[in-house]
């Protein structure tokens, strides 16, 4: 008899995203799953399990259906303060381009970050790590970028880390010091660029595995960008783009020819821009939250799945545009707002965000795999966008280890 970490039998509905059990997201009804030490070691139907599988810790699902732990591959949920008066202030009719040339915005995020200390910004984004846990994120993507000096930027890297170091998610860092051009610099933009690519890269590429640029009218043109981008690559970062999210800059088209991990946002982005992303491979990681907060037109989502580019959907949790951290809200915007269908919205929200990170390991419910599951207070991933606020992870297991 093998001895397994964890079994889980009766699952009504089991969402692998494992191609060999047909359609995409590889259904089995009446599954089990097996895991040892952090891994998945069998999958299949409850009537095949091995007659001699023995687990320490035994769940029967009873009907329930089970997820792969979502990848929010797109947040900022490490910062200081908040900005209600800001949602209160766009609700009234004021733009966001208006709120930042005012000073707020980003800005009034990078005066709370800048004054919170380490010891602060950890205890303040600790509960809203641990409330994407318990919805069901297994890991996440944050960016720095309210800092936007070296000390503060090196502070929010530190911080994710931290906080990396002491909840079950996974974090990934991305150094976003090319969120916007830093208050002191906004009439020395050049400055500010030599900066971000020099002392203030060399401060902080130890901490991150990725670089990100806000490649936008509103933020950094496409020779800033391209600057950034290549002094990101020499210290040895992934690279993931924000691109045409407020106009068609051109930034999508960028993120191809240069062919980046992802790019983020697109709500600008043309056919001929989703037909060069689809050939280069670049995941497009689309945040459905962000146009519902900041009553814009809802993103084009089913333009670019049509288009062949691999979709990724996040939460895009922030202060400002998006504070949103719960995946099965983003995956019944992207579905009743968006337009893409219930099963392209979990795909894109587990496997597609695991693409969008580069991460092979996860976001599939096979051999191999780590063992991050999801059991929904549900019978079917359908109810995740048909009530989104009811459909709640009843179990959440990270590597194996139940929650």
């Amino acid at each position: 008899m093998t001895t397994s970490q964890l079994l889980i039998t009766h699952i009504g509905e089991l969402v692998t995203n494992d191609p060999a059990h047909g359609g995409l997201l590889g259904i089995i009804e009446d599954a089990a799953v097996v895991a040892s030490k952090g891994v998945i070691t069998w999958v299949g139907r409850t009537e095949d399990l091995p007659a001699d599988t023995d687990a320490i810790q035994s769940i029967d699902a009873g009907g329930a259906a089970v997820i792969p732990g979502y990848v929010d591959a797109h947040t900022h949920v490490v910062f200081a303060g908040d900005r209600a008066d800001e949602f209160a202030l766009r609700m009234a009719g004021a733009s966001y381009e208006e709120i930042l040339a005012s000073g707020g915005g980003i800005y009034s995020t990078v005066e709370a970050t800048r004054a919170a200390t380490l010891g602060d910004l950890v205890s303040e984004s600790v509960p809203r790590i641990d409330h994407m846990l318990v919805s069901g994120t297994t890991t996440a993507e944050v960016k720095s970028g309210y800092g936007l000096d070296i000390e503060t930027e090196a502070k929010m890297l530190e911080a994710i880390v931290a906080i990396d170091d002491i909840t079950p998610i996974d974090l990934i860092p991305t150094f976003l010091g090319a969120h916007v051009v830093g208050p002191e610099y906004r009439e020395r933009r050049s400055e500010y660029i030599d900066l971000v690519t020099g002392p203030m890269l060399d401060r902080v590429a130890p901490l991150a595995q990725f670089i990100d640029v806000f490649c936008d009218d509103a933020a950094f043109t496409l020779d800033e960008t391209r600057a950034i981008v290549a002094a990101g690559q020499a210290h040895g970062l992934g690279v993931r783009l924000h691109v045409d999210q407020l106009s068609r800059s051109g930034g999508t088209a960028l993120a191809a020819e240069l062919g980046v991990l992802s790019a983020d946002h697109l709500d600008h982005a043309t056919d001929e821009d989703l037909a060069a992303l689809a050939k280069a491979g670049t995941v497009a990681v689309l945040l459905p939250g962000v146009s519902y907060a900041m009553r814009t037109p809802p993103l084009p989502a089913r333009r670019i799945w049509d288009a062949g580019v691999t979709v990724a959907i996040a939460t895009d949790c922030n202060p400002g545009s998006s504070y949103i951290e719960t995946m099965s809200l983003i995956i019944s915007m992207a579905v009743v707002t968006a337009g893409l269908t219930t099963q392209e919205a979990v795909w894109a929200a587990t496997k597609g965000g695991a693409l969008a990170l580069g991460l092979d390991d996860r976001g599939v419910i096979a051999p191999g795999m780590l063992a991050d599951l999801v059991i929904l207070d549900a019978p079917s991933h359908v109810h995740l966008a048909y009530r989104p606020a009811g459909a709640l992870p009843l179990e959440v297991i990270k590597r194996g280890i139940l929650l």
